[in-house]
């Protein structure tokens, strides 16, 4: 019985981690949930989990849960208490589902550990990807992407070396808006809301309708599977059926394909490398009748282009593009900026930055960071 801890498990990803490990009895134990200030949820968790320990990221939430009777040991709140989760000696694998840069010192901590990681926080990896990787080999510990795209690509290169693969054709729904005509100038934060094919949170649906979810993931698959930006080719499949396919050298193309529920590659990376019994809908390619595919509109959705360019300068710049998208997309979630400046404050950002292309170390990264958030503040302000 693997001992898992869930780090967001309030959020969509730990949400649906919940019900893998409901669908699948016996073989997977919470010892840890974690989440950020749905303190109800949390506690509805614990009783029904019992796991040993809990911790909430928001102080004010964590302190009003500290009357409750759980039986399980409390850790700290803020990056504190989800640090040491995540390398907490009885955990085996620490599923990794938290918004945006916080889970940079949790996922470096439960590395260091030698943990097996199920990772769907896709920032840290878009913030020093390839240093959580060194410090994956060093350490002994394992990442398997959680994120449907990934996933996939981590399914169809299995038993084949890097060295094999010509390309990764990345696939991408387009979100809210790729089919809608007209300006995006004026659209309403319930508009970018509403994927049509996803359920997911408000940031990464979000990113999701500018595009910079994809560019996001085209880094971390950089990353993940030691490829050069230009192996990596996005192209805008509405249907989210096929979650992304793998070019090999010999010309063959393995595709990973399932209808769209992340039951599937939570699942996967839970049970890896294990193939365990469905728990989702069969996919009927009958009832799908047409797969669509285009090549996108890097015009239209220039955060994609920006994070081809992030992944294309390397260095710290990919650290700028994260934290100063976090930063938009909480202005404009909060009506502070409209939609299409979102790219324009990413971009401010990213011509100020005057760091080298050499590989930051992890504590440079940090600065960089914040150097960035704080140059995005300045950019919301002055739109």
């Amino acid at each position: 019985m693997k001992r898992i801890a869930i780090l967001g498990s309030t959020g969509s990803v730990g949400r649906n981690a919940l019900r893998v490990v409901d669908a699948m009895p016996g073989r997977f134990r919470v010892v840890g949930l974690a989440a950020h200030s749905n303190g109800g949820l949390l506690s509805r968790q614990v009783l029904r989990y019992k796991p040993a320990m809990l911790s909430l990221f928001e102080t004010a939430a964590s302190e009003a849960l500290k009357s409750r009777p759980y039986g399980c040991r409390r850790l700290g709140s803020g990056v504190e208490g989800l640090v040491e989760m995540a390398g907490h000696p009885d955990v085996d694998l620490v599923l990794i589902g938290l918004v945006g840069g916080v889970g940079f010192a949790p996922l470096l901590a439960a590395l260091r550990a030698g943990k097996t990681v199920a990772l769907a926080s896709k920032e840290p990896m878009v913030m020093a990807g390839a240093q959580f990787m060194r410090e994956a080999k060093r350490w002994g510990a394992r990442i398997i992407p959680v994120d449907s795209e990934p996933s996939a690509i981590f399914q169809c290169i299995q038993g084949n070396p890097a060295t094999a693969i010509r390309r990764v054709l990345l696939t991408a729904s387009g979100g809210a808006f790729y089919r809608r005509r007209g300006s995006l100038d004026r659209v309403r934060v319930a508009e970018a809301l509403r994927h049509p094919t996803w359920k997911m949170g408000r940031k990464i649906t979000i990113d999701s309708a500018t595009l910079m979810n994809k560019g996001f993931e085209a880094i971390e698959i950089m990353h993940l599977f030691g490829l050069g930006h230009e192996a990596i080719e996005i192209v805008i499949h509405p249907q989210s059926i096929v979650h992304s396919a793998v070019e090999f050298s010999d010309g063959a193309v393995l595709a990973q394909m399932a209808p769209p529920d992340m039951r599937l590659p939570i699942q996967h990376a839970l049970a890896y490398p294990e193939r365990a019994a469905a728990i989702v809908k069969r996919l009927d390619l009958a009832a799908v009748g047409a797969l669509n595919f285009s090549r996108p509109d890097f015009r239209r959705f220039p955060c994609l282009a920006l994070a081809r360019e992030a992944a294309a300068t390397g260095g710290g710049m990919p650290a700028v593009l994260n934290a100063a998208d976090e930063v938009a997309v909480d202005a404009f979630t909060a009506g502070r900026i409209r939609f299409t400046q979102l790219a324009r404050v990413v971009e401010k950002v990213m011509r100020a930055f005057r760091g080298g292309r050499g590989l930051p170390s992890f504590s440079e990264v940090v600065e960089i960071d914040q150097w960035a958030r704080r140059q995005a503040q300045e950019a919301c302000t002055r739109l």
